[in-house]
């Protein structure tokens, strides 16, 4: 597979993040928003602005060059509107119909995504950690906001508070970002809708509708990633699992906290959270991907490569797929380990990969967006 030619778009800048499927098209970030078609990787349209953010709702493309936003239709790039934010956006959310963001100084906006039209405008959010994975986070009409010592649950439409909770400044959360997962009653929690949050050491459970603490968790290590929620897995009212900096992966019960297993990999100094799948703990630590058995923590089988593993691992259909910093897309099976296949590129692969409808997508630092068939590795054409 390292010597065959995969199907590829070049770009003329660097790729970053992670792409997104929707309908016919694929849309990735590369200083511009660029829509590729699915099928024949042909460029449909790109922005004429720098684009250094990108969220994809509704039949619409939000993006931002930083002192403004705008919105795209999402079929033929033509622009819908267009508002200057007074600050430099340095993260982006689209979630109810409305466009959230986190300006440079503790700014936050909402906005109307359909039309652009400003609902409301706070401050006090924090400053220390200006990165799209620790701005506001906007999940089912709530937009959480870490700021002043404290999380804040605000109202999506009209920003006011639903309440918060003390949970500590940077110095704190142990001089890393607080990171959150919402967990709505339709995924199983026993105790209805919660906020799982990693802060500092600590896992705390938070209640989704009144911001009172179900329970902690203390790790011995620095979490860096959120925290990732399985329902079922044996466990009452689903699993927790969260991986610490020294790579220690802990299952927790959700409904009270308590540590059902742990179990060392090695030193991890991913942001992205542990993915659960079909009973399966997988994580990338160092240069190695690690499978667990999700209800007694036993290690499955170990993967390892020349390199860094990049962003989250993606399961589907029986294999997991992931890229490395030795600039190789790998496709393994879930549940024995082996290579199903690899590909080269000519770079170091940037972000998590997506899988939809048998096509895995991909980015490397050589400017590239690869699609490859998910079973074979062979291009899709």
């Amino acid at each position: 597979p390292a010597r065959w030619r995969p199907w590829r778009f070049r770009m003329s800048n660097d790729v970053w993040g992670k792409p997104v499927v929707s309908g016919n098209l694929l849309y990735v970030t590369s200083f511009e928003v660029h829509a590729l078609d699915v099928t024949s990787g042909r460029r449909q349209f790109k922005t004429r602005e720098v684009a250094w953010s990108m969220a994809l709702a509704e039949g619409l493309v939000h993006a931002s060059d930083g002192p403004s936003l705008y919105a795209l239709d999402a079929a033929d790039g033509r622009e819908r509107w267009r508002q200057a934010t007074g600050g430099w956006v340095y993260s982006l959310q689209v979630a109810a119909g409305t466009v959230v963001t986190g300006t440079r100084g503790g700014g936050m906006q909402a906005r109307h995504a359909a039309t652009g039209e400003p609902l409301w405008e706070l401050t006090g959010a924090q400053t220390e950690f200006e990165t799209q994975e620790a701005g506001p986070l906007a999940h089912d009409g709530t937009v959480y906001v870490w700021g002043e010592g404290r999380l804040r649950a605000l109202d999506t439409r009209s920003g006011a508070e639903r309440w918060s909770y003390p949970i500590g400044d940077a110095a704190a959360c142990g001089g890393v970002p607080v990171r959150l997962l919402p967990v709505d009653a339709t995924a199983g929690t026993a105790a209805g809708p919660t906020v799982f949050a990693s802060a500092g050491k600590r896992v705390l459970a938070l209640d989704a509708a009144y911001g009172t603490l179900r329970w902690t968790f203390e790790a011995p290590a620095v979490l860096l990633s959120p925290p990732a929620y399985a329902p079922g897995a044996a466990l009452t009212g689903g699993g927790v699992f969260v991986a610490d900096h020294l790579g220690t992966v802990y299952a927790l019960d959700a409904a009270d906290g308590r540590e059902r297993w742990r179990i060392a990999t090695e030193a991890r100094q991913s942001i992205e959270p542990v993915l659960v799948a079909d009973n399966h703990v997988h994580v990338g630590s160092g240069a190695a991907l690690y499978t667990l058995d999700a209800v007694a923590g036993t290690p499955m089988w170990r993967f390892a490569t020349r390199g860094d593993l990049i962003g989250t691992p993606v399961a589907a259909d029986g294999r997991v797929h992931f890229g490395s910093a030795d600039h190789c897309i790998y496709a393994v099976d879930a549940v024995g380990g082996q290579l199903r296949w690899k590909l080269a590129t000519d770079g170091e692969i940037t972000g998590s990969p997506v899988v939809a409808n048998g096509v895995v997508y991909a980015c490397s630092k050589d400017r590239c967006v690869y699609a490859l068939d998910a079973e074979k590795g062979t291009a899709r054409r």
